[in-house]
């Protein structure tokens, strides 16, 4: 924790250059890896880490621990840092395996150290419930030969019922106490999954309502993704396409392979299989993930 929070808080370095660099030297990320999550070149993430690096050389002060009074103002950054740690681990960018159960188990450990610290932190709470929920299900995302297994699809019996538990006590304190935040929200989103017995159960009103905040706190695409499922859960698959052509001019998603797996499943649910199919293939090239190729190459055959 003290070196995250040294490296994050280095005086010399710009946000985004304090965030990428402590992901490749204490998150262990690759620079392709920050780069994916960025949703920018890794070439230009090099460019990034090799000029915070030389900024701390040239300030030629040594690294500081901030005082306590200065930690809550900063810690918008350290909770970046771990999101970013935490989601690659969940879902790897690339390699064999869909997860890499070493960067979840420390952004989880880091993220209890710093709730221990801040207990009165909305948004610190909330990162940890948002990472708990997402951590119970991971032992059912894959099959026992590392297939990956859709939400849908999941045996939620095998799902972490202490994490789930954990998770919901916490969101729930903290929406009741704290300002409003996105890690809250993406928080409360995930216990409407993690609570409902079946996905047929899933309160996609809800789900929907809460993506309406999100966009409104933290608006990106990524963001408008996921709510044009949303939309499509509640309205249909038509209006969540509708919404996803407004995303296909951002050229933060052109090549991410998510926008066209997207379009791939509310193509199929609107019952266009060729186009389906098609989207399902693209998505499967643009993807450095095996588990999530694989899954997508099945998806189209299967139409």
């Amino acid at each position: 924790t003290l070196a995250l929070l040294l490296l994050c808080c280095h005086p010399v370095l710009s946000p985004p250059a304090r965030i990428a660099l402590t992901l490749r030297a204490v998150g262990g990320l690759t620079t392709a890896q920050i780069a994916h999550a960025f949703l920018v070149p890794e070439a230009t993430m090099a460019q990034r880490i090799s000029r915070a690096k030389a900024s701390i050389r040239e300030a030629g002060s040594p690294f500081r621990v901030p005082p306590a009074t200065e930690l809550p103002a900063r810690v918008g950054e350290v909770l970046h840092v771990l999101y970013l740690v935490f989601t690659e681990g969940h879902t790897a960018s690339s390699g064999d395996a869909l997860a890499r159960v070493d960067l979840t188990a420390e952004a989880i450990r880091l993220a209890r150290q710093l709730h221990a610290l801040l207990p009165d932190e909305g948004e610190v709470t909330g990162l940890l419930a948002l990472m708990l929920l997402t951590e119970a299900r991971r032992p059912a995302r894959t099959t026992a030969s590392g297939e990956l297994v859709p939400l849908a699809e999941q045996d939620r019996s095998l799902w972490r019922t202490a994490y789930v538990r954990e998770g919901v006590d916490l969101v729930t304190d903290a929406l009741t106490r704290s300002r409003l935040g996105p890690y809250q929200v993406q928080a409360a989103i995930a216990a409407v999954h993690d609570e409902a017995p079946t996905a047929a159960d899933t309160d996609w009103e809800q789900v929907l309502a809460l993506y309406d905040v999100l966009e409104q706190l933290a608006p990106g695409p990524v963001v408008s993704l996921n709510r044009a499922v949303a939309l499509a859960m509640v309205e249909g698959p038509a209006a969540g396409l509708s919404l996803l052509s407004d995303l296909e001019g951002d050229k933060r998603l052109a090549r991410h392979h998510r926008l066209h797996a997207v379009r791939a499943h509310l193509l199929e649910l609107d019952g266009d299989t060729d186009a389906a199919r098609e989207s399902y293939l693209l998505a499967a090239r643009l993807t450095t993930s095996v588990p999530e190729q694989r899954h997508l190459e099945r998806k189209a055959a299967d139409l």
